[in-house]
């Protein structure tokens, strides 16, 4: 588990799949969340979320040391969403941008809700057909898969799931719930995704001065184009 690693006050924006969230965090702690779920309407909410959070903690973005965005892969258009706004804020608050991996965030966030050491965490985002975003990390939040986009097969996962008990979740497992069926060493817990699991993540990366280019920093889009719902 990653621990908290600086007391670094961190704007935290995502918008990589359809549910839309910012976050404030500092010292470990979240200081508060909004969230929205309609993703055609991310680009007019996420500014309002940030102004809202901001204001009700009494807080002026000079005090911000960085902001930290979901940086993909996942929806497209919402990954450029974040990202764009993340650069912006980043250039005109003379603020360092932070860049996340959505997989292993989404990670980060089931290891708080189900914390071991002998297990598997396996996020999946849903894309077309049986395609999905996923990627496979042990405790350490270390990928022992790397991120990908992955046509799911009856034998996927495997040799993994041989090795230890594997959790599969996000909007992508149901796809492999159903094609699966029932396999000892795997678990489909609820999960709903969250700006607020990036904190771990996104406070290693200030303190170990991980900074994006501001002007060049894109998303981890993987693919080149993935819209959800979309056949």
């Amino acid at each position: 588990m990653i621990k908290p690693q600086t007391l670094a006050l961190i704007l935290l924006i995502d918008t990589a799949t359809a549910t839309g969230s910012v976050s404030l965090s500092q010292n470990g702690k979240t200081l508060g969340t909004l969230q929205n779920n309609e993703q055609r309407d991310h680009a007019a909410t996420i500014t309002l979320f940030i102004r809202q959070l901001l204001h009700h903690h009494g807080l002026h973005h000079r005090q911000l040391d960085a902001v930290a965005v979901s940086a993909g892969p996942g929806s497209y258009t919402g990954l450029r969403v974040g990202v764009a706004t993340a650069k912006g804020l980043c250039y005109t608050w003379q603020k360092p941008l932070l860049a996340v991996s959505t997989l292993q965030m989404m990670a980060a966030g089931m290891q708080r809700q189900r914390p071991a050491e002998e297990v598997y965490y396996a996020p999946m985002i849903d894309a077309r057909r049986m395609e999905v975003f996923t990627a496979v990390y042990n405790a350490r939040l270390e990928p022992v898969l790397e991120p990908q986009a992955m046509v799911l097969q009856p034998g996927s996962f495997h040799d993994l799931m041989t090795e230890k008990n594997t959790l599969f979740f996000g909007d992508g497992a149901p796809k492999w719930q159903g094609l699966l069926g029932e396999h000892t060493n795997s678990e489909f817990p609820p999960y709903r995704i969250s700006a607020e699991h990036m904190m771990p993540l996104a406070e290693k990366a200030f303190a170990d001065k991980d900074f994006k280019d501001v002007a060049y920093f894109s998303p981890y889009y993987i693919k080149p184009f993935f819209t959800p719902g979309k056949p």
